[in-house]
Parts: structure tokens; sequence; C-alpha cells
């Protein structure tokens, strides 16, 4: 019999993403607290850019998006908020999105698994995800049990359990 397999991965679904920029832009236009302020957030390449007159108001702007994150389903963890920096009169601050697992992530979950999973599972590195696999699918979902409740630093996915 092969081994059952499953994917590790890190990915933010774009869409879900631009809706929530989407309703956090709405949410700013309409709010009192932003009135006057220059609030504004936009997508700006791959990175969200979020502007204001100050950096408080950059910061309670950042709040209002990550509420809508939330909402949408998408891990905070998932986000890579730089600091807020001076641009002229205003203050910027840019938010990234992260996808994929980097290589020092993918060598700590596969040390978790390989220190504390059932002795059958095996995990290799495979570009910015991993490969798990077992004689026994009991152990894989083992596993996924263990991952999830992990306190990484990275938001995980498990895709293609086969």
């Amino acid at each position: 019999m092969a081994d059952s397999t499953f994917d590790i991965v890190s990915k933010v679904d774009k869409m879900e993403a631009d809706n929530a920029v989407n309703q956090a832009r709405k949410e700013i236009e309409q709010r009192y607290d932003f009135k006057g302020v220059g609030a504004s957030v936009e997508w700006s390449g791959e990175k969200i850019l979020l502007k204001a007159s100050s950096e408080e108001r950059v910061k309670a702007v950042l709040d209002v998006v990550q509420s809508k994150f939330i909402k949408r389903g998408i891990s905070l963890k998932s986000l890579d908020a730089g600091e807020p920096y001076a641009s002229g009169k205003e203050f910027r601050l840019e938010v990234g999105l992260k996808n994929g697992i980097d290589q020092e992530h993918a060598k700590k979950i596969g040390k978790l698994i390989r220190d504390e999973a059932p002795k059958t599972v095996k995990s290799q590195i495979q570009g910015d995800e991993l490969r798990v696999s077992s004689k026994s699918r009991d152990d894989l979902q083992e596993t996924i049990r263990l991952l999830k409740a992990a306190d990484l630093d990275v938001d995980l996915q498990f895709v293609n359990f086969r």
C-alpha cells in the first residue's frame, strides 16, 4: 500500500485579502474619527499602504485593517506590518502578506514533527511547503492536530490529504 501524504502550506487568498482591504477602506471613509486626518488604505504592488496625518492615526487604521482580515478568516500571522514612518506631512505604514513557509520555519516544523509526531511520520521540505507522509492516515491526522496546537509564527494550512 502506498504512503498517505499531505502538504503543509502558508498561503493568503488574494481575493479575501482584497475584500478585507476594500471593507477597511469603506469603514475609514465613513468613520467620524478618521475625518480630516487623511486616512487611507490602498494596495501598493504586493503590499498594503496605510496613510494618515499622525502616527497614532496610522496605528488606528492598522487596527481597522486587522479587524477586517479577522472577519474574512485570514490569520494575523499572515500579516507583516512594518513600523510607521514619516513621509512629508503624513505618516505611512506598509503591511506585507506572508506567502509560503521560509526555510527557518520549515526546519522548525520538520524538527517538531521528528520530535513529537508518531515515529512513522516523515517530512520533507519542498520549496516553500512541506510534504508529510506516513503509512497510517491516523498518524497523519495526529500530526495535523499536533501542528495546529503548536504555537508557530506562521499561519498553516493542510492541503492535498491523500
